[in-house]
């Protein structure tokens, strides 16, 4: 653990976003409304041609897959192959992000189920939402014994009643090794829930994996906030920020915890990151915006910002991309 803060907590217990981080401005007529809206919305998103690879195609690019790389499952869910271990990301490979068949059903399918994943060596999972943490995905996948979890704070328990054996449950600046690959928690802008009276009760957080091969940088849910340009210095440089660029309206709302794809490019820049890559968009509608804006603006905000159109990476779902090894 580095000496940078830890997670802080109030007087009740519950978790706050670090220091400078946006607050909502949202009044209850306007969250309500949201909530509504979102809960009545039949909308079935029609996903532009090329989005989603063909099944055989994933298989076939994901088994030849070389150290390093990445294969997009669909929203926050990846395998990254680095340090010689294959790790999963956010593993929400389900049809809804809700309990009990409640909750947003997905318009594309995940790029992989259970079945076809290879052996997984390291679980990453960055907050408690049902659409990163699906506990289906969690119950359904082997190796439980052997494979290394990595959650924040609050999380350890979802996992051994799930039967994880080797679970790490960390705050932010603590990390773990697993052979050449290190695993650090790192703040995230973002919050918890998963019930009606769980707010805040668990941590939520982002990650760097580091490894010879290259240093990557996972955003799980945040939103911006002056805490990026402290990970930049006291981390960087990565040389890939893997950032949400979805989910970002009404913006009274979600300012405070889902970052705009312009933002998410100013973020890839405080993290002094040679590359970023788009997630979290594509696969389930949870706000109003249309879902297939966000690559657009996030590749003209890389030229707006000086950052560089070709700095900013667009993936289909099931695309398997090889990582540049850092000069």
């Amino acid at each position: 653990m580095t000496g940078n803060q830890s997670a802080r907590r109030r007087d009740d217990g519950r978790f706050r976003n670090p220091p400078g981080s946006p607050a909502r401005n949202s009044s209850t007529k306007t969250r309500w409304a949201f909530y509504w809206e979102r809960l009545t919305d039949r909308e079935r998103p029609s996903p532009p041609p090329g989005l989603l690879h063909p099944r055989e195609r994933v298989l076939a690019e994901a088994a030849k897959a070389a150290n390093p790389s990445l294969t997009w499952l669909g929203h926050a869910a990846f395998l990254i192959r680095l340090g010689g271990k294959t790790i999963l990301t956010d593993p929400f490979l389900g049809q809804r992000a809700g309990p009990a068949g409640f909750g947003p059903r997905r318009f594309l399918p995940p790029a992989m189920t259970v079945a076809d994943l290879p052996p997984i060596d390291l679980l990453l999972v960055s907050h408690n939402h049902y659409d990163h943490l699906d506990a289906d995905t969690v119950a359904a996948l082997p190796g439980k014994e052997r494979m290394t979890v990595v959650v924040p704070l609050g999380l350890a328990e979802f996992f051994h009643r799930r039967g994880y054996a080797k679970v790490h449950e960390l705050d932010w600046h603590q990390g773990i090794s697993d052979g050449a690959a290190e695993v650090t928690v790192l703040p995230a802008v973002h919050f918890s829930r998963r019930g009606l009276r769980d707010l805040n009760r668990t941590l939520w957080a982002s990650f760097a994996i580091r490894a010879p091969e290259a240093h990557i940088w996972f955003s799980g849910d945040t939103a911006a906030g002056a805490v990026f340009r402290e990970l930049g210095r006291d981390y960087g440089p990565f040389d890939l920020a893997i950032v949400g660029i979805g989910a970002y309206e009404p913006r009274a709302i979600m300012r405070a915890s889902h970052a705009t794809p312009e933002e998410a490019i100013t973020i890839a820049r405080d993290l002094r990151a040679a590359q970023a890559l788009g997630m979290h968009w594509g696969s389930i509608k949870l706000t109003p915006e249309d879902p297939f804006e966000a690559p657009d603006r996030f590749k003209a905000a890389a030229v707006a910002q000086g950052y560089g159109a070709e700095r900013a990476w667009i993936m289909a779902v099931g695309e398997t991309r090889e990582l540049p090894r850092p000069a």
